[in-house]
């Protein structure tokens, strides 16, 4: 099942963990955020396969916009 990974905050993309393709587990860090000089992780919720990237480092996110998708089937 495809879920979309949503921004936390609204802040700047400051460093992408993944690439499509990569596998992941619970926990691990997918996308760090920077908002109001404080680093702020987006992290898998479950055992996934990264299929999409919609963000690029230095990227001005709004909270809730979608960075990425994952399947966790």
């Amino acid at each position: 099942m495809s879920k979309e990974m949503l921004a936390s905050v609204t802040g700047t993309v400051w460093k992408i963990e993944v690439g499509v393709g990569d596998s992941v587990e619970a926990e691990d860090d997918l996308v760090i955020l920077e908002s109001m000089k404080m680093e702020m992780p987006i992290v898998a919720e479950a055992d996934c396969v990264v299929t999409e990237l919609r963000c690029a480092e230095g990227d001005a996110v709004e909270e809730g916009q979608v960075l990425l998708v994952v399947d966790e089937s």
